[in-house]
């Protein structure tokens, strides 16, 4: 029996472009600023938390869901004392776009980031919990689950776009953003911040400060989570944690678990193994 500390993550080969992690007892969980390439939803089944997002500071407990898009940068730390238990769920992007153009949410096949952090709505949240509750039930087909997912979705989507203001504000270009994606690009290479700096004509003081100020983690760090969010799709695809160390670029298996665990709040084997996955009843078949 997996003990109540790990988490347990569930994933189908069949349903590919959604992920739920379920942590029964995450008093001893604190994430480092990280960050997904899906947008993520996840719900607080008991206790409090710090949450950040985007550098936005909110306290959520039971009954609140927490939102985050793609690539934004968030935290959270279970307030002391205080149990600790959610579901969170990542969601491919181009696959939830998909969705919402075709069921007329909205008129664009491009990703649209969403709007709130944080979601008080009782119906929303039962409703997501009995969805994590029947992704993880075996008694269910990929085909029952697979239209639970965009039946629920499609709803939820309809009340967040309806109730956030429709404009988007843009802003000026941002060069900070140039710097982001060459780490992104580059995540293997050890080039020092210097010479990073440089190039693109900072300081490195000023670089390093500007750059946590406005993705709340150093240069540094952000090249260490594109490295760990490729090993978590190396340990996916079923490859040996030695081999997937040194294939994102960490020195060692001991330095690539201590920062894997740090973002991802379990270990890369309790990652790979960890799940629920379903074999029984693909997509397709009843």
């Amino acid at each position: 029996m997996t003990p109540s500390t790990h988490p347990i993550f569930w994933r189908s080969p069949d349903l590919p472009y959604v992920e739920l992690r379920h942590v029964v007892d995450g008093r001893e969980v604190s994430y480092a600023p990280h960050s997904h390439k899906e947008w993520s939803i996840g719900a607080i089944l008991d206790g409090q938390s710090e949450f950040l997002c985007e550098g936005r500071l909110h306290q959520v407990e039971k009954g609140i869901l927490v939102l985050m898009n793609p690539d934004a940068v968030h935290a959270c730390h279970p307030c002391k004392d205080s149990p600790w238990s959610y579901y969170m769920m990542h969601l491919d992007k181009h696959w939830l776009a998909s969705l919402l153009k075709s069921a007329g949410v909205r008129p664009e096949l491009d990703w649209r980031d969403s709007r709130l952090d944080t979601l008080l709505a009782s119906h929303f949240y039962q409703d997501f919990v009995s969805l994590c509750r029947s992704l993880m039930s075996s008694q269910l087909t990929s085909i029952e689950k697979d239209a639970s997912l965009k039946k629920y979705f499609v709803r939820l989507f309809e009340y967040l776009d309806h109730v956030v203001e429709a404009e988007k504000t843009l802003l000026p270009p941002n060069r900070l953003y140039q710097v982001a994606d060459y780490l992104n690009q580059h995540c293997l290479e050890d080039r020092s911040i210097d010479l990073i700096s440089d190039e693109f004509g900072f300081s490195t003081g000023y670089l390093v400060r500007a750059f946590k100020r406005h993705f709340n983690m150093t240069p540094h760090a952000y090249r260490l989570n594109r490295r760990v969010q490729l090993g978590q799709q190396a340990l996916k695809a079923g490859q040996a944690i030695s081999e997937v160390a040194q294939a994102v670029g960490f020195s060692d298996q001991a330095h690539f678990q201590r920062v894997f665990k740090q973002r991802v709040a379990a270990t890369p084997n309790q990652y790979r193994r960890s799940m629920f996955t379903d074999q029984k009843a693909p997509l397709g078949k009843v």
